[in-house]
């Protein structure tokens, strides 16, 4: 499972910190997402086995905390999270390759048939993409 962490950034009139993500060796991109800001925290998903570099701002560094999800809290991050929302709409999108808002109205009035069935097969196939990325992301 991901771990999610949160800090405050520090912003004032002349800069913002942010906290350093660890980078990929091969390609210099951060390792990590940001999936929202709520209430002034900002919360960071990071995958397995990944820890934070050492060297974080020192205006962070000590607000830096491992969080643990309440119900409430998850709501809260996939409501404000951009990246949750991109995954379902990539869901859809997915699901729009094949078939079309009214060839799926067209598949629920024709339930059940084989039809149907191929419909649903392919729904679930790209519903089951949208939730291994999100919970790729701790979510």
């Amino acid at each position: 499972m991901p771990l999610i962490i949160s800090y405050q950034k520090y912003i004032d009139a002349q800069i913002t910190r942010i906290l350093h993500l660890p980078e990929d060796p091969v390609t210099h991109n951060p390792i990590g997402t940001e999936l929202a800001t709520i209430d002034e925290l900002t919360y960071v998903s990071l995958p397995d086995g990944v820890t934070l570099p050492a060297d974080q701002p020192a205006e962070i560094a000590a607000n830096i905390q491992t969080v643990t999800l309440t119900p409430a809290l998850r709501d809260a991050i996939k409501a404000a999270s951009p990246h949750y929302q991109l995954i379902n709409a990539r869901v859809t999108e997915q699901i729009r390759t094949r078939y079309s808002a009214d060839d799926e109205i067209k598949c629920l009035r024709i339930a059940p048939s084989t039809e149907t069935d191929a419909w649903n097969a392919w729904v679930e196939e790209c519903r089951a993409w949208g939730r291994a990325e999100k919970s790729a992301l701790g979510l």
